[in-house]
């Protein structure tokens, strides 16, 4: 248990310790005065912004995931599942950063309901990362909306697929909503 919530929480750190959007100024030193930082719409990205944002944390997210699942996870220990935990990190960027990130339940179970669409953009996510796209991204109003794959393996499909005929991958994804600076 110790091990995961280190994992979760160290990784909390290092995303909120560097914001998202990017600053006007570097931060302080930390033993200088600080000025006030700038509002958090202020520090609102744009569209591309938020696009290379998105798809780091979907690339920090789905490493970590990974990584925890296989090297730390094992059932018989009574542990949360590490997308469980993946949650923690979740509010702390949405608490932070005003960055909501989600879980969506492509191919197999949905280990929770939360996980499935509940949107027009997140159903048409669904049959997108089923065919195998890279991605899929929309501006609504004012936020940047980016859905991508992550990827169940083997030791996954245990409990999203417990009746698979084959060890093949599937694909769940994760969908990362950013707001973006007025234009």
């Amino acid at each position: 248990m110790l091990n995961l919530r280190m994992t979760a929480m160290t990784l909390t750190l290092v995303v909120t310790a560097c914001p998202l959007a990017p600053c006007a100024e570097p931060p302080p030193a930390a033993d200088s005065a600080a000025p006030s930082a700038p509002s958090r719409a202020a520090r609102r990205p744009s569209v591309d912004e938020a696009r290379r944002q998105a798809e780091l944390l979907h690339q920090a997210m789905h490493a970590t995931l990974q990584v925890v699942h296989h090297e730390y996870y094992r059932e018989d220990e009574g542990l949360a599942i590490p997308a469980a935990t993946l949650k923690e990190v979740f509010a702390e960027l949405a608490q932070k950063e005003q960055v909501q990130l989600r879980w969506l339940a492509v191919e197999g179970q949905a280990m929770n309901t939360d996980h499935r669409a509940s949107s027009p953009f997140e159903t048409e996510a669904v049959q997108a990362l089923k065919s195998g796209r890279d991605a899929l991204e929309r501006v609504e109003g004012k936020l940047y909306r980016r859905a991508a794959p992550i990827t169940l393996t083997s030791h996954c499909l245990k409990c999203h697929v417990p009746d698979r005929k084959s060890t093949r991958d599937h694909t769940a994804g994760l969908i990362v909503t950013i707001p973006l600076a007025d234009k």
